[in-house]
């Protein structure tokens, strides 16, 4: 029979199995795959992996697939009820049996009671693979059966003896078993009796597909998809406790607004929990509370405090509790089987129970003040000042550690806990501007809301609203967020000037974003009526860093110097991390001033502590954090940008910061561009505008048309880049933002010289240069430069081009000036100067090579090689100099796989395999992956077993 596609149908069911992709692809090939020859696999995996959902899709693809699906499903209550498993599985069938023998009618139908014949399992066995081959004789055929675990033992035989004779008939059976992962107890314990996967002879003679866990980005997408209502700190909680059982995930997700405690378990479902309290009941008392001491504690592997409070290692409730399959236990150490083991036992014990647990914890642990404080916390039923001091005093020491959701999370339990309002709206305010660097904006507008609704304190309620805007800075409201923090500082200046500041500083970040004039005509108005000190200068730079900004650039130096003492005179964290506080965000706001003014070296010097001591945090989560990527890309650290802007791009996509990941797509693009892949860039492009409003989001449109002019002068398409580049200035030529457009003027020179736009772009770099020689770096003066020796008349260019090179400190950004050095250069080869062009073509060169900037160092080597000069390929054994891990990656990249294939042999992302395979180009002198395979083949090198 000719075999049909699966429909589309199939597809789209197939698309809502989330994480499964390879096992949804090898039972879709069983289940319509070749009508000759019968299969057999088992499915094996806990409670709650999906193996019924699986079996689901399997049968419907098989339906589709033109196949006969017959069905049936274990019951616990039926495993000793011989043949029930088999007569459900047949009964849709049991007229064919007429068709039978005579003898092996009788023996099927006596099995099932029909006949009063005695069951002959021999008998039985061949009518049964009879009847299944009549059947497969007018359709290929399908065996599911789900819980195979409690199909009765005799059906089992049966069926065994069935399924090792269907080589020779298109029938397949798929048979789906629990295992005890979670927590079940060991097969044949509890009754002594044979499992269907452990019969002598099944599980061994024939494959078996075990499904694991989810991992953690499948996790996150089932969770999306099912419970896209979840805080990013709640899907974290029900993310750990889940540990990637699909089951647990939806039903902690669904129960999880139950448990308001930031500390305990969260609870678990009807379903789960019933499978647990089973057990816990054939336990003996002393089992059970031991259990419930190790649940209440919350630690993998407890201390010794905590296992001083458990039976002694002979006590007889031990036995009992290993059989029950709840824990693991090797000699002092014990651990639950699974994290939602835990729950199950901590949220089935009765209140007053767990209460008690946690004081005898909170007394066992008095030399761990932070446990100890959880504990009483747990305990606490009314307000205590004491316990949420000591709580307090735990968010120092996590805050300290760079824990901030550890430390928000404790100051909102303290908030609870304190008996005076003004003090708990206090604490609420506090854990909002510490929440802010988790770049959980939902969890922050949360707790700023509970302070607003427990003080009338101006300073309070300001502080709190301000945490609000200073990470609503991150999404794409930027015009309400800069009104909402403006009216912050304009109403506080003379009551709370150090609260209005900050909220000015972290409005001036806000018109950085969006480049409305408007925004710094109001922090101009707003300025003069606030205090004197760095951080109204930084408001200033930012908002306007060619007007009254740049007088301030001399100050930086001393200012990032002395960054270890205080810096302004706000909250913790600040605007763009401006405020006073720890010292990454000090120096993060100094580097960040610093870029703006192009003094770039500083700032990256500055950078490169700020974002270490970030990185015992977590990600950079606030104010300008995109611009550390810009600084690295501007500086030739190509690699260190895009390392940065992976780390933005990972904010929880639930949070809504939909700025800070189009900012990172934006500026990655901007790197990958000129390293050749010009279809990366687009998609990177396209992306981050797609996240913001181009209207309020003007910075991170300039760098997306930056990046797709790039890209198309990367493919030769100078039309395209003009249309890109001319995008970045307005219709009156003037730029579309005061910061991001200018470093695009030799862009828009080059693309308008070679595709006739030649007159618009004069007027366009002749209306710049009138702003930047008032306010302008020396940089952005050289690229006015090198912009009109582009445009110029050949025999008239050659003085914009020294003017442009003329200053050696622009060799602070390389890949700029490299560019200039081989314009300059083909200029002179083409005037006949060939030895003087050499130099210049070298130089250019070498920086290109060593940025991995392939189409420029291609482009140069094109150059010199007209200018006499051959330039050839690295050596051949520069592979063997490449680490093991990038030696792996390059030889299935020159096998043809991408990137995404690569990371999942390798345990990687696509996006850290670029990385890898962008910074081994150059060691192998290679500017395209086809060229790969040459590199490994020379090289004499094995592939990697699969």
């Amino acid at each position: 029979m000719q075999e049909r596609a699966p429909s589309s149908r199939a597809n789209a069911e197939r698309d809502a199995i989330v994480g499964r992709d390879a096992e949804v692809e090898r039972l879709s090939a069983l289940a319509a795959g070749a009508s000759g020859g019968g299969r057999v696999l088992l499915m094996s995996g806990a409670t709650g992996m999906g193996k019924s959902v699986l079996l689901e899709h399997t049968a419907r693809v098989a339906e589709e697939a033109g196949r006969r699906v017959l069905r049936a499903s274990g019951r616990e209550s039926e495993r000793d009820l011989a043949f029930a498993g088999l007569h459900q599985l047949l009964r849709p069938v049991l007229a064919e049996a007429a068709h039978l023998p005579d003898r092996q009618r009788r023996a099927l139908l006596g099995a099932f009671g029909v006949l009063p014949d005695a069951p002959d399992s021999l008998l039985t066995g061949i009518a049964v693979l009879t009847l299944l081959s009549q059947l497969a004789e007018r359709a290929p055929l399908m065996v599911v059966l789900d819980d195979a675990q409690w199909i009765d033992s005799a059906s089992a035989d049966v069926l065994a003896f069935a399924a090792r004779r269907l080589d020779d008939d298109p029938i397949t059976l798929l048979a789906a078993v629990r295992d005890d992962d979670l927590g079940a107890p060991p097969v044949g314990v509890r009754d002594g009796g044979p499992s269907f996967d452990r019969r002598p002879g099944f599980d061994r003679e024939f494959p078996t597909l075990v499904l694991p866990p989810l991992d953690h980005t499948a996790s996150r997408r089932l969770l999306g998809l099912r419970a896209p209502g979840l805080t990013s700190r709640i899907r974290q909680r029900v993310l750990d406790q889940a540990a990637g059982n699909p089951l647990a995930l939806l039903e902690l997700a669904e129960h999880a607004s139950l448990n308001p405690d930031e500390h305990g378990p969260l609870p678990v479902g009807r379903r789960l929990a019933a499978i647990y309290a089973a057990r816990l009941a054939e336990l003996p008392e002393a089992g059970r509370q031991a259990l419930l001491l190790l649940a209440a504690a919350d630690v993998e592997d407890p201390p010794d405090a905590v296992l001083a409070l458990l039976p002694d290692a002979d006590h007889k409730a031990w036995p009992a509790v290993e059989e029950s399959g709840l824990i693991r236990r090797a000699g002092r150490h014990l651990r639950f089987r699974h994290p939602l083991v835990r729950s199950a036992i901590y949220h089935t014990a009765p209140f007053d129970a767990r209460m008690e647990a946690h004081r005898k914890l909170a007394d066992a642990l008095r030399h761990e003040p932070d446990r100890r404080a959880w504990h009483l916390a747990a305990a606490s039923l009314h307000p205590d000042a004491e316990v949420s001091a000591a709580l307090e005093q735990t968010a120092d020491r996590a805050r300290r550690r760079g824990g901030y959701a550890a430390a928000a999370k404790a100051l909102a339990r303290a908030a609870e806990l304190h008996p005076r309002r003004d003090d708990s709206a206090r604490l609420l305010a506090d854990a909002a501007g510490v929440a802010v660097f988790t770049g959980d904006l939902p969890w922050v507008e949360e707790l700023a809301g509970r302070a607003r609704a427990r003080t009338d304190d101006p300073a309070l309620l300001a502080a709190a609203s301000l945490h609000v805007g200073r990470l609503s800075a991150l999404t794409r409201q930027h015009a309400a967020s800069f009104n909402y923090l403006a009216a912050i500082a304009g109403d506080l200046a003379a009551t709370h000037p150090a609260i209005a500041l900050d909220a000015l500083a972290a409005a001036a970040v806000l018109r950085f974003y969006s480049g409305e004039e408007s925004q710094r005509r109001e922090i101009d108005r707003l300025l003069p009526h606030l205090p004197a000190g760095p951080l109204r200068e930084w408001a200033q730079i930012v908002s306007d860093p060619f007007g009254g900004g740049r007088e301030l650039a001399p100050l930086l130096l001393d200012r990032i110097a002395a960054a270890g003492g205080r810096f302004g005179s706000g909250n913790r964290g600040g605007a763009g991390g401006a405020g006073a506080g720890g010292r990454p965000e000090r120096l993060t706001a100094l580097a960040i001033a610093a870029w703006v003014l192009d003094e770039t070296p500083l700032a990256v010097r500055a950078f490169d502590e700020a974002v270490q001591s970030w990185r015992t945090a977590g990600p950079l989560p606030d104010g300008l954090g995109g611009v550390v990527a810009l600084a690295y890309f501007e500086y030739g650290r190509w690699d260190r940008a895009r390392e940065v802007c992976a780390e933005i791009g990972a904010l929880p996509a639930a949070a809504g910061l939909d700025h800070a990941v189009a900012c990172a797509c934006a500026i990655e693009a901007m790197v990958v561009a000129p390293q050749g892949d010009a279809a990366g860039a687009r998609a990177l492009a396209d992306e981050a505008l797609r996240l913001v409003d181009p209207l309020e989001s003007r910075s991170v449109a300039v760098y997306a048309h930056r990046a797709l002019t790039a890209a198309a002068m990367v493919e030769g398409d100078y039309e395209a880049a003009y249309e890109y580049a001319r995008m970045v200035f307005d219709i009156n030529g003037d730029p579309v933002h005061y910061h991001a457009s200018y470093p695009a003027l030799p862009e828009l020179a080059e693309s308008a010289t070679r595709s006739g736009h030649h007159a618009e772009a004069i007027e366009i770099i002749e209306c710049s240069a009138r702003t930047l020689a008032r306010g302008g770096s020396p940089r952005l003066r050289s690229l006015v430069h090198r912009s009109r020796a582009l445009l110029a008349e050949p025999e008239h260019a050659e003085p914009a081009f020294l003017a442009a090179l003329a200053d050696p400190a622009l060799e602070r950004w390389p890949f700029e000036r490299a560019q200039a050095l081989l314009e300059y250069a083909e200029w002179l080869r083409r005037r006949r100067r060939i030895a003087e062009a050499r130099p210049f073509l070298t130089a250019a060169y070498d920086t290109f090579r060593r940025l991995g900037a392939w189409p420029w160092s291609e482009r140069a080597q094109a150059e010199l090689r007209a200018a006499g000069l051959d330039i050839g390929s690295a050596d051949p054994g520069a592979f063997a100099g490449l680490s093991p891990q990038q030696q792996q990656i390059v030889r299935l990249a020159a096998r043809g796989l991408t990137n995404r294939e690569i990371g999942e042999r390798l345990f990687l992302s696509p996006r850290t395999v670029g990385s890898h395979l962008y910074r081994t180009f150059p060691k192998l002198g290679v500017t395209a992956r086809s060229q790969l395979r040459d590199v490994v083949e020379a090289a004499a090198v094995d592939g990697p077993p699969d």
